[in-house]
Order: C-alpha cells, then sequence, then structure tokens
C-alpha cells in the first residue's frame, strides 16, 4: 500500500468514526450485552475412522490399521494386520459442540480432522463414533458422509495440487445426542447475568434498568460481571421473566480509551476517547546511499586489446582500485504540535499532514506513549 492510499484510507476510516458521537445514542439489548450462567454450550470429541477414499488414506500407520482391525472384529470376522491397508481410509478426530438444553434425539454439526498421513479426506464416510465431554462420558454419536470443500490431488511423478484445506471437512446433523447436559436453570431460585465485557457502568445501568421495570431489589451486582436478578419459582414464567429481560435495552458504558495497532497488515483503529497531552513530534527519515566503483590505472601508452590483455606502456603494470561513494539525505519533516485535550479529528489531521506510512505511523504512535502523552491502552496484535 502506498502512502497516498493510506492516507486517504486512514482519514476516510477515522473520519467516519469521529462523525459517530453527533449521531444520535442506541440502546444495546441485554442479550446482545451478557448471557445467562449456566446457559452455554459444551465441547465435545472423539476418534474416528473415515472410510471410502479413493487412495488418499493414511496406508501404513499403525493406529489406523489397528482401529480398522478392531472395527471389524466387532462384527465377529477375525483379519490379521497384515491383510490390511489404509490407503482408502484415514484416522480422523471429531468435535462438536453440544448446545444447551439439547435433548437425546436432537442432531448437531460435527467438525473431522485428519490426524495421520491422509492427503485427503473428501468422499469418505465416518464410522460410528462415540464423542465424549470433559468428564470422559458419551454424550453423542456421529457418523455418515463427511462434506469437504477443499481439494487435493498427486500424480505419479510426485506433482501435487491442493486447493483449500481437503484434510478437514463437516456433517451437517452428523451426530446424534445421547445426553443432555444437566443445568439448574429451573431449579435455581434467580437468574444470573454475566456481561460479556466487564465494566462498572455497565453492570450499574443493567441494574438500573432492571430495578425500574420490576421493582427495587429485584436486582443487584456482584461485581462489573456479574448480576443477581430475582426470578420466579414457575419454570413457565421464570422462562417469560428471561425473555423479557434478554430483550431490555441497556445503554452501555462506553469503551475504555484505545489504539489497536496490527503491526502486520499496518491497521490501526483510533476509538473514540483517545486523549493526548502537549507533546511535539517531529518525523523523518535519513536515506544513507553507498555506490561501489572500480577505477582502472594504466601505464603511458599501454593499449587494452580486445581479449584483455595490455600491450606497450614501457613495462608498467595496470593497477584497479576500488572505488567507493558514500551520500547520505535526511527528509526535512515538520514538526507538529499536540494541543492538550485534543480528539480524534486533530489527531488524523496532524498524522497525515506528515504524510507517514502504516510503520511510521505505529512508530509515533508507540514514541507518543512511551513519552506518556498518549491517554490509551496501546495494544499492538
Amino acid at each position: 500500500m502506498n502512502v497516498l492510499t493510506f492516507r486517504g484510507a486512514l482519514l476516510l476510516a477515522l473520519s467516519v468514526v469521529s462523525a459517530l458521537p453527533c449521531a444520535p445514542a442506541r440502546a444495546d439489548r441485554l442479550k446482545d450485552m451478557a448471557t445467562v450462567a449456566g446457559v452455554r454450550s459444551n465441547q465435545l470429541s472423539g476418534f474416528g475412522i473415515v472410510v471410502g477414499l479413493d487412495g488418499t488414506g493414511d496406508k501404513d500407520i499403525g493406529v489406523t490399521l489397528n482401529s480398522m482391525r478392531g472395527i471389524i472384529e466387532r462384527f465377529g470376522i477375525s483379519m490379521s494386520r497384515q491383510d490390511l491397508e489404509a490407503k482408502n481410509a484415514a484416522a480422523v478426530m471429531v468435535t462438536a459442540d453440544l448446545p444447551a438444553f439439547a435433548k437425546p434425539g436432537q442432531r448437531i454439526d460435527v467438525t473431522v480432522s485428519a490426524i495421520g498421513k491422509a492427503k485427503s479426506i473428501r468422499g469418505g464416510s465416518l464410522l460410528m463414533t462415540p464423542l465424549v465431554g470433559a468428564d470422559n462420558q458419551i454424550y453423542a454419536v456421529a457418523q455418515g458422509p463427511v462434506a469437504v470443500g477443499g481439494l487435493g490431488v498427486q500424480g505419479k511423478g510426485g506433482s501435487s495440487l491442493s486447493v483449500n484445506i481437503p484434510t478437514a471437512g463437516r456433517i451437517p446433523g452428523g451426530a446424534s445426542v445421547e445426553k443432555m447436559v444437566e443445568n439448574d436453570f429451573a431449579g435455581a431460585p434467580s437468574v444470573v447475568l454475566n456481561l460479556n465485557t466487564s465494566d462498572f457502568t455497565s453492570a450499574n445501568r443493567l441494574v438500573e434498568a432492571i430495578n425500574k421495570r420490576y421493582g427495587a431489589g429485584t436486582a443487584e451486582p456482584l461485581d462489573p460481571t456479574t448480576v443477581v436478578v430475582a426470578a420466579p419459582k414457575s419454570v413457565a414464567q421464570k422462562i417469560a421473566f428471561a425473555s423479557e429481560l434478554e430483550n431490555l435495552e441497556i445503554d452501555p458504558g462506553e469503551p475504555s480509551a484505545r489504539v489497536i495497532v496490527n503491526s502486520k497488515t499496518g491497521t490501526v483503529v483510533i476509538s473514540k476517547n483517545v486523549r493526548l497531552t502537549p507533546a511535539a513530534v517531529s518525523h523523518g527519515k535519513l536515506t544513507v546511499k553507498i555506490q561501489e566503483d572500480v577505477a582502472v590505472s594504466q601505464p603511458p601508452g599501454a593499449v587494452m586489446t580486445p581479449q584483455g590483455g595490455v600491450i606497450g606502456g614501457g613495462g608498467g603494470q595496470t593497477v584497479v582500485a576500488p572505488k567507493s561513494s558514500i551520500s547520505a539525505n535526511e527528509e526535512k519533516s515538520p514538526m507538529f504540535l499536540f494541543a492538550p485535550g485534543v480528539n480524534l479529528s486533530d489527531i488524523v489531521d496532524a498524522v497525515n499532514k506528515v504524510g507517514t506510512t502504516p510503520s511510521d505511523l505505529i512508530a509515533i504512535l508507540e514514541a507518543l506513549k512511551q513519552a506518556g502523552s498518549l491517554r490509551a491502552d496501546l495494544i499492538v496484535i
């Protein structure tokens, strides 16, 4: 990205952000700000075998061969490991998220990922795979054809072509829930709300909004993240109460001032409340150029032949001497002053006057932070 493009993009993006405070504030729904404690998904995983591959499997991996042998023996068929070849099968890990309140018989999506030497699991089918939770209990069973978005092919000469990731795929609705994860939502005397972002102001405004709607003492904050709300004892009434709660509109507190810098892409995001104390900034570039050359000295009367030899010159010798020239050029960049309490648009205007590149802007921001002038959290990702 050249300097002009970067300057234009930064000015356009941050000009839009600068205009945001003028727009009317809009409250957020509680369901977008917080979650109900205990109402959460659980991670499941399992080891399985994908079969039916077109020669792109694990081939001679021991764990795959032993697993295939164990599966076959379940059907009462005895087979030695030497009789098997896993070129059409692959060992995989199967993962899934079990949603809250999922009941036995419901279907969930699973992700299938190869863990061996398989080149691709495209066109394969996952054999019956138990999925266990962190407590090593079986909560679902997965099986079915794997849908792979990638493509991988290899020729006999060793040449290969890979598009996306052919060693991972999904099975939509590929697992059947076998066991429900119990939670205490129905029996708890209250509904506990956890804010997605810990903030004293947001927690206080949430309590005020609930108490204004349902009466004083209905909600109490435990900390900047958690708010406890008294709820009806009846399960049906509690569900209706939770439905009303999650649709309440709350005006959250403004986030802390932050400057986010992506050092890889040069992206810089400056939040609304960034401020600067008085500071003077000068940013320039010093360019040093070293040029190497060769000086040739020949004796009087000497003549260079087409073959590179020298004739004449009274017996003198041709001397070749290296010659170096060094020059330095420093760009003159004006010093600009940040007055006390400057806002977002002032920062953008001042930085753009210097004509910075992404790396230059990052250097300026880091220097301002080290000088104690940048009143914001500088986060480099």
